[in-house]
């Protein structure tokens, strides 16, 4: 049984034809509920952000860490403390399945190479979480973001997930999606049959999870405040692991939990 980092390089080295028409599940790259450590203690994950040019690809530097702490503290994920950064035409993208993507300006855009290199690792098993800190709706990241995920998925669109989305449901029960402002009530993704390989969030989470040098939080949510940030970091660490287990969550025989959770 081979694991999700080594099915990422058997596609990125060319050889996953006969692999990926395998269910991600027959790959063991996503556990059963209960299933204990996403891969071997030798594999945690890494919180792995993009760089690209132009713009501000790195709005929140110090954003990653406290979300690491949650996800270590609340789950059984083996967490790397360490932030990875990288560009899309770098060897070892396909060695990390999950990506952040962050910024508030407008950025060159993606050359056809990175197009193609981000719809493989997408289509294949990786996951991209965008995150928008510009704060308002309209914004020339928002802007720049559409077209390119228009260009990477030109059969799919960008659409609101329900919040019967497994991503609420993976591992807190979700029903409000916080972040440092509420710009969007709703996140929005790109579903291809019944996985999501790329969220995108409007309401800067980065923004919401950073502290500045001495502990303090860098930023204030608006408008609710620290029951709000406690709902970016809800909604942060059931991202990364639906990013690593899929949607579980939403297989017929937990309905009649979540929905007596829910009522």
């Amino acid at each position: 049984m081979i694991t999700r980092r080594q099915f990422m390089h058997l596609v990125a080295f060319g050889m996953g034809g006969g692999v990926c028409s395998w269910s991600l599940a027959q790959a063991g790259m996503r556990p059963e509920l209960g299933g204990g450590r996403q891969e071997e203690a030798s594999s945690p994950f890494v919180f792995t952000q993009v760089r690209y040019h132009g713009g501000d690809w790195d709005p929140h530097p110090a954003s990653s860490p406290e979300l690491l702490k949650e996800v270590d503290r609340r789950t059984s994920i083996v967490v790397s403390f360490r932030r990875q950064t990288l560009t899309l035409d770098d060897p070892e993208l396909f060695s990390y399945p999950f990506l952040y993507l962050t910024g508030a300006l407008d950025f060159t855009p993606f050359t056809e190479e990175e197009i193609a290199i981000l719809r493989r690792f997408l289509n294949f098993g990786g996951f991209m979480l965008v995150n928008d800190a510009s704060g308002y709706r309209g914004s020339p990241f928002e802007r720049r973001i559409r077209t390119e995920v228009q260009r990477i998925f030109p059969a799919q669109t960008l659409e609101r997930l329900p919040f019967d989305h497994a991503v609420f449901r993976s591992y807190y029960l979700v029903r409000t999606v916080g972040g440092r402002r509420l710009v969007n009530p709703s996140l929005e993704g790109v579903t291809i049959d019944d996985w999501t390989p790329l969220i995108y969030c409007q309401n800067d989470l980065g923004g919401a999870w950073e502290r500045d040098a001495l502990g303090n939080w860098r930023h204030e949510c608006l408008p609710g405040g620290e029951v709000q940030r406690l709902q970016s970091f809800m909604l942060g660490v059931n991202i990364v692991m639906y990013a690593l287990t899929e949607n579980y969550k939403k297989d017929k025989i937990h309905i009649p939990f979540i929905n007596r959770k829910l009522g």
